[in-house]
């Protein structure tokens, strides 16, 4: 089956490159000769009511007058029907041909890398396409520290006052300290706001956030790992947008933070699109860039939320429960077993 036409469906990316969606043309052929049809029939009525001459002053007749108006509207509104379900015929069309499309790449794949035989050609290939994701978060990273430069002023800027313990503390620092100790830590609300990835690009707030989660090295460690998932599983027509699983309350992810593990924790994989999930699960089998991508960024997850449970409220909780980043983790931890 062959891809979609390009003149019919564009696909509208954000600055990240991760949330790409099919985007169709509001007016189509369809909607062109809806209104055509629409346009003579209504001048065919207009014509047939004024040239057609009256036989003489007749008194008004209600169920005439009602008559006449669905003579007049009722073939209206069956066109629009009519053109409603062929545009709704042609998405269909259009959608299955893009998974088929999708499901195709994923086998042809499979396929060229068991035809090329050894684990010498398949280590190469895995080793180019992981320098491939390297490169491309580099390009994103550099396009995030451009795109958006504006000093933020609405931060006040408070000197640090200079007391005798604070001095006496200074001269403890030994030369070689990283830089991450020295700099404030990240505010929660960022930390959470940096998860979710800006909304769209004018999303300035998410833009902020988001760098500045990127100047902390294990924050920008997750994050990093977060898109590469996203980018992988978008590849697949998979958006975290069109997830709606069903949330745990904050003391099952405590649980989880605290070490536990498969059914009492089990609340956690509460997606239920098995569509999301057939796919997901055959590229996770064969994949073995998407399986690696996929284990790394649970493996970070898991360390992060660690260190986040200790100090954060059931508030902060659920709102880093719903971010793109923590329902990739209930996919993809649902599709590894993590909460079997």
């Amino acid at each position: 089956m062959s891809a979609p036409p390009r003149d019919r469906m564009e696909s509208q990316t954000t600055p990240l490159g991760i949330y790409d969606r099919p985007q169709y043309d509001a007016i189509t052929g369809i909607e062109v000769v809806a209104i055509a049809l629409t346009a003579l029939w209504l001048l065919g009525a207009l014509a047939f009511f004024v040239l057609i001459p009256s036989e003489g002053p007749q008194e008004f007749d209600g169920l005439r007058f009602v008559l006449s108006v669905l003579t007049v509207f009722l073939p209206v509104a069956m066109i629009w029907v009519a053109a409603t379900a062929a545009r709704s015929n042609r998405v269909m069309r259009e959608e299955s041909a893009r998974l088929q499309a999708a499901i195709d790449g994923i086998r042809q794949s499979y396929v060229a890398q068991q035809q090329r035989g050894g684990r010498g050609g398949s280590d190469a290939s895995v080793a180019r396409k992981l320098d491939e994701i390297a490169e491309a978060a580099k390009k994103t990273e550099t396009a995030l520290a451009t795109f958006h430069t504006r000093r933020d002023r609405s931060l006040p800027v408070v000197a640090p006052k200079r007391t005798a313990e604070s001095e006496e503390d200074q001269g403890l620092l030994a030369l070689g300290t990283p830089a991450e100790e020295l700099s404030p830590p990240l505010p929660t609300e960022d930390f959470i706001r940096a998860l979710h990835f800006p909304e769209t690009a004018e999303d300035e707030e998410g833009f902020t956030a988001l760098r500045r989660a990127l100047r902390d090295r294990r924050t920008a460690q997750i994050v990093q790992a977060s898109q590469d998932v996203l980018t992988l599983l978008s590849q697949d027509g998979i958006y975290m947008d069109d997830l709606r699983p069903d949330m745990a309350r904050p003391e099952t992810w405590r649980q989880f933070a605290q070490g536990a593990r498969g059914r009492s924790v089990a609340a956690l994989g509460g997606v239920r699109d098995r569509t999301s999930l057939a796919l997901t699960a055959g590229r996770m089998k064969q994949d073995p860039i998407f399986r690696d991508a996929a284990h790394h960024f649970l493996r970070l997850f898991d360390r992060m939320f660690a260190d986040f449970e200790k100090t954060a409220t059931d508030a902060e909780i659920s709102s880093l429960s719903e971010t793109r980043t923590a329902r990739a983790f209930m996919l993809l931890g649902r599709v590894a077993g993590t909460f079997d």
